[in-house]
């Protein structure tokens, strides 16, 4: 671990992608999330130990999809919660875990600093193409005649999720803007630690007027950490995962690891159709949104896993992409 004040502090955005809370070959448990979210923060204290300026976001998404699973059993004896209240129910429960993981790394070292979470609002445009083609699938899976009753009952589109029953898909929009960007920068330049946009932020519209109103979608969390990093003015963004870097051709032998690419590259990789949507795809899409739309000249972004953060910032490891 290098020792803090040897390398040129900077603003860091990191994410924590779902599956490196809950990884795949687990079943869930809240003992699995705390020993996973746990060995993610070991890594991440060591960047607030050199002396950088972190924000970490995270992905949901097996998290809210029990939120809603358990939404509907208690259909009968509560009222159901709208989605956009149940991100926002995810967003501070796995900000918790996340708080307090970080907490008890400070307390190893000595050396306590404070962190926060925000339940963050994440502006959408209330005519986004994605409202009228929902197809980002949630929740529980049901079966054909289950589909078809609350297609006419809640007017749900549902869509048959690779022969495993039926689930409800709701729109996926792009952010537009982070509204409590301000307040984040602040509590940064502040040497607090922030976790927000948590499984992409809660979706709400803005009226002419600046009143903002709860809509029901999920927002892709690499794209909200980009438009976050974007206001922040964040100098490097980390997308952490369970895959040690991207690769061309994945899946497949002539997979080939790829240690860097331009964002010039990363559009070709992509209309090449190199990387699966709802997989590495998004993130290289939100990598390449964020290098572009950057001010800063050396901003780039790194994907790699938890314990190979170190060895990707220095290049020998992950994949980063850069201008």
């Amino acid at each position: 671990m290098a020792k803090a004040g040897t390398k040129k502090p900077k603003t860091i955005i990191v994410s924590l992608g779902g599956n490196v809370i809950i990884r795949r070959e687990e079943s869930g448990t809240i003992d699995e999330q705390f020993r996973n979210t746990e060995l993610a923060c070991r890594y991440i204290a060591s960047l607030v130990d050199q002396g950088h300026r972190i924000i970490i976001t995270h992905g949901n998404g097996p998290v809210v999809g029990n939120i809603l699973i358990r939404n509907e059993a208690a259909g009968g004896e509560i009222p159901p919660m709208p989605l956009y209240i149940c991100d926002a129910d995810s967003e501070g429960g796995l900000g918790f875990m996340i708080q307090q993981a970080l907490h008890n790394e400070f307390v190893k070292t000595h050396n306590i600093k404070d962190a926060v979470t925000i339940v963050t609002q994440v502006v959408v445009d209330a005519k986004d193409p994605a409202f009228k083609d929902p197809t980002k699938p949630i929740g529980p899976f049901y079966t054909k005649e289950q589909s078809e009753r609350l297609t006419l009952e809640k007017n749900w589109v549902m869509l048959e999720d690779s022969g495993r029953g039926w689930r409800r898909n709701v729109a996926s929009p792009r952010p537009v803007k982070i509204i409590e960007a301000d307040i984040i920068k602040t509590l940064i330049k502040n040497n607090v630690i922030v976790i927000a946009a948590g499984g992409g932020g809660v979706p709400v519209t803005e009226d002419p007027d600046g009143t903002l109103a709860g809509i029901d979608a999920v927002i892709d969390k690499d794209f909200s950490t980009a438009t976050l990093a974007t206001q922040l003015g964040a100098e490097l963004f980390i997308n952490l995962t369970q895959i040690e870097c991207a690769y061309l051709d994945f899946g497949k032998g002539r997979q080939k690891a790829i240690n860097k690419m331009t964002v010039k590259e990363a559009h070709g990789y992509l209309a090449e159709d190199h990387f699966k949507a709802g997989s590495m795809r998004p993130k290289i899409e939100a990598a390449v949104e964020f290098v572009e739309g950057s001010k800063n000249k050396n901003a780039s972004v790194i994907i790699t896993t938890p314990e190979l953060i170190e060895e990707a910032m220095e290049g020998r490891a992950g994949t980063r992409v850069v201008k």
